[in-house]
C-alpha cells in the first residue's frame, strides 16, 4: 500500500504550508535555513531507506551508520540548530540570507500573538523557560475516527517507556501531543555543534561548547543525555533552564519507532500499521490523497510557533516527474493542513469520517502489553547492567 505514496518533507516557521520550503532529505551538503521575527534555524532531516522527494534524494545517510544510531537502529532524525530572538528584535529587518532553499517567512502564531508577552516571559526576560518550550505533534482537524485499534495502548507504551513527559489529547477536535523540549530531544547541545558531511550533516553531541558546558553544570544539568531527559521531567529542574535569546542551541530528535516509508509505528512488542487504517476508509477524496505528520517547536505560554517540520505522504500519481506537485496534491496539502485552496478560498468541509471498530484479529491489547513488558524488561536503559522500566529511552 505504501508504494502508492511518495513522501515529501517541508519546513517553515509557521503552520502556513504555502510558505514552507522543501527539505533536502539526506543531503548533508544542502541544509535548509529558516528565519522569522522569532527564530533563526537550520534544519537537517534524515530518513533511513528514503523513497521520496526531491527526486534523486539519497536513499539513506551516513548518520545511520554512525554510533549510536547504528546500534539503535534509528529510522529518522530531525536535527535543528536554532537561535531564539527576543520579541521585537527581528521586526523590520531582513531575515533571509538569499540562499537557495531559504524558507524565510513572517508570522508563526496559532494561539498567541507574535508580540504578546506572558507573565512567564516577564519573569524570564532573557529567554523562554524550560517549562514553556515544547516539541511534539499536532493536527488542525480531528483524527479520532482514523486512529486504529490499539492506538491508546501504543500511547501508553510511548509515555511509559519513551517519553514520560508527553502530554496531550489525540482524540480532541484539534489533537496534539507535546512534551517539554528539554526532555523530548534526544540530544541537547549549547553551541554551534558540528556540520559534518561524513556524519550526515548537522551533528550534535549531548553537552555543549566550553561556555555551554559550564552553564549546564552550574544549573545542575547531567552531562549524559538520558539522565538529562530524566532530570528534565521534574518541574523544578525545568525551571532552572532558560532557552536564552541570542544563544545558539543544537538539538536532535531521533528514534527507531516510526517507519516513514510505511507510515507505521513500531514499538517494543507492538506494531501499528497506521496506513492500513488511513487509506481507503471511504473518506473524501482530498483526505485519501495525502497524509501528514507534523512536528512543532512552540511556546506553551504564548502559543507562538518557532518551527514546523511536516512529513506528507502524497499519492504517487499526484507528483510530476520533476518532483513538483500536481494541483490535486496541492489542494490536498492545503486541506489536510487546515489551509485554503490555491485561490485563497476555503475548501469544502469534509464529510463525516467513518468510525472504525476494533478488529479483534488485528489487535489484542493484553497480548500486546504483555509482549511489550517482556521486551522492555530485558532492556538496559541505564547502561549499568540494570534494567529500569521507569526510565526514558
Amino acid at each position: 500500500m505504501a508504494d502508492k505514496y511518495v513522501i515529501r518533507v517541508t519546513a517553515g516557521t509557521s503552520y502556513d504550508v504555502a510558505a514552507h520550503a522543501e527539505v533536502p532529505v539526506n543531503d548533508p551538503g544542502r541544509g535548509l535555513r529558516l528565519a522569522s521575527d522569532l527564530v533563526e534555524a537550520d534544519v537537517c532531516v534524515r530518513v533511513r531507506n528514503y523513497r521520496g522527494l526531491p527526486r534523486g534524494a539519497p536513499g539513506s545517510s551516513p548518520y545511520f551508520e554512525t554510533e549510536p544510531h547504528r546500534a539503535n537502529g534509528d529510522q529518522y532524525s530531525i536535527g535543528v540548530r536554532f537561535r531564539l530572538k527576543k520579541p521585537g528584535e527581528g521586526k523590520g529587518g531582513d531575515e533571509g540570507d538569499g540562499k537557495e532553499g531559504d524558507g524565510e517567512e513572517k508570522g508563526g502564531e496559532r494561539d498567541g500573538g507574535e508580540g504578546s508577552e506572558s507573565e512567564e516571559e516577564k519573569d524570564a526576560p532573557n529567554g523562554v523557560l524550560g517549562t514553556d518550550l515544547q516539541f511534539g505533534n499536532d493536527f488542525d482537524h480531528p483524527i479520532r475516527d482514523r486512529l486504529p485499534p490499539g492506538f491508546g495502548t501504543a500511547m501508553n507504551i510511548v509515555r511509559w517507556w519513551i517519553d514520560p513527559g508527553l502530554e496531550g489529547d489525540p482524540y480532541a477536535d484539534m489533537p496534539y501531543l507535546y512534551g517539554p523540549a528539554l526532555s523530548s530531544f534526544n540530544a541537547v547541545h549549547i553551541g554551534e555543534g558540528e556540520d559534518d558531511p561524513e556524519k550526515g550533516g548537522l551533528w550534535f553531541e549531548e553537552g555543549g561548547d566550553e561556555e555551554g558546558l559550564a552553564w549546564r553544570r552550574e544549573a545542575g544539568v547531567p552531562d549524559d543525555a538520558k539522565q538529562r531527559m530524566k532530570w528534565a521531567l521534574k518541574a523544578g529542574n525545568k525551571e532552572k533552564w532558560t532557552w536564552e535569546y541570542g544563544r545558539t542551541y543544537g538539538v536532535d530528535f531521533f528514534n527507531p519507532y516510526i517507519d516513514f516509508n510505511e507510515f507505521a509505528l513500531r514499538l517494543p512488542g507492538f506494531n501499528l500499521p497506521i496506513m492500513k487504517y488511513w487509506d481507503g476508509q471511504g473518506l473524501r477524496e482530498h483526505r485519501k490523497r495525502s497524509h501528514q505528520l507534523r512536528y512543532v517547536l512552540r511556546n506553551r505560554s504564548t502559543g507562538q510557533v518557532y518551527l514546523v517540520v511536516l512529513f506528507t505522504l502524497h499519492l504517487a500519481e499526484d507528483v510530476n516527474e520533476d518532483g513538483s506537485l500536481k494541483p490535486a496534491a496541492l489542494e490536498a496539502l492545503a486541506q489536510a493542513s487546515g489551509g485554503k485552496g490555491q485561490k485563497g478560498e476555503p475548501l469544502p468541509e469534509p464529510e463525516p469520517e467513518l468510525e472504525l471498530e476494533p478488529d479483534e484479529e488485528d489487535f489484542r491489547e493484553e497480548e500486546a502489553l504483555g509482549e511489550a513488558r517482556r521486551k522492555l524488561s530485558k532492556v538496559d536503559l541505564n547502561g549499568d547492567g540494570e534494567t529500569n522500566e521507569d526510565d526514558v529511552d
